[in-house]
């Protein structure tokens, strides 16, 4: 009894050990000020009247404002379309990740081709698409070249072409991250499945579809949210840097429509009410990738 109540002392003492909360107090206060209140101030300024000058509260008029704005809704357009791209970055890193894993001839260089785009800045890859997606930039310049002047387009110039030209861009340089997060993975798979796989007669397919892709799910899953993310907050570096949100607003953005109310117009309610919104969206998916992590854990563990 006495070595019972002795160590339920002990161990009431360690829980009650401040120690370990001041070591972490310093990053808890730099958190709680670099990231907590910016985000309480946002909100609070969305209520506020859209020069928020004076403080005046104004109740929902700058979300009403921000509803009924059409170059609004144009950027959630581009957005939502930009979202639609996703499945065609996880197939198309899917495939190649699938192709280096079998080292065909010069894997390692054709890796580092991949991977490059990612690890440049995206003003870096933006002004250089702008060379190539001119109406006399290099791919018009080639097409003509080879005779076939009909194709050449103004990508950038063009309202219906702008937004699919941007997305090629994101896709160009996103696909690399995709590849090595699934080539990580596919390291760790057992060889014994592959083999088993093979001694009954199962095809390149087969392996693909029974083996790599089931053992790929949670890796998949975790990619997919992230470029979810990507798509909606993270492109503002794209946009700015290739086409300003032009021609007209037909490549805009809601970050750019964030940047342009609060720095260009001034309009710091109305940029705050659109940031609630998109900071609400954003913390849904990552909801979704902290219970796909979970999930990838619990896979782990098992």
């Amino acid at each position: 009894m006495i070595t019972s109540s002795a160590t339920s002392m002990t161990v009431r003492r360690r829980r009650l050990d401040p120690a370990p909360y001041l070591l972490v107090a310093p990053a808890v206060v730099m958190i709680l000020i670099v990231f907590a209140y910016p985000v309480v101030r946002i909100v609070i300024d969305s209520f506020l009247s859209p020069t928020a000058q004076r403080g005046v509260s104004i109740g929902f008029a700058n979300y009403v404002s921000v509803i009924s704005d059409p170059v609004f809704w144009q950027a959630a357009r581009n957005n939502v379309f930009l979202l639609l791209g996703v499945p065609v970055l996880t197939v198309l890193a899917l495939l190649l990740a699938v192709i280096l894993f079998d080292r065909i001839r010069g894997w390692r260089i054709y890796r580092t081709l991949v991977f490059t785009p990612y690890i440049l800045a995206v003003p870096v890859i933006g002004t250089t698409f702008v060379y190539l997606y001119g109406y006399n930039g290099i791919v018009n310049t080639l097409l003509r070249g080879i005779g076939a002047g009909g194709a050449a387009q103004d990508w950038l110039g063009s309202p219906t072409l702008v937004t699919p030209a941007i997305l090629s861009v994101i896709i160009y340089r996103e696909v690399g991250f995709g590849v090595m997060l699934f080539l990580a993975r596919m390291a760790s798979i057992r060889e014994e499945l592959y083999e088993a796989a093979m001694l009954d007669g199962a095809g390149w397919w087969a392996r693909l579809r029974h083996i790599t892709i089931p053992q790929l799910r949670t890796v998949i899953g975790f990619f997919v949210v992230i470029e979810l993310i990507t798509m909606l907050s993270w492109v503002f570096a794209y946009v700015y840097s290739m086409t300003g949100g032009g021609p007209g607003f037909a490549s805009s953005v809601l970050e750019l429509y964030i940047w342009k109310n609060a720095f260009a117009y001034r309009a710091i309610g109305i940029a705050s009410a659109v940031a609630v919104l998109l900071l609400v969206a954003t913390s849904a998916l990552i909801v979704v990738q902290l219970l796909v992590r979970g999930d990838e854990r619990d896979t782990g563990e098992e």
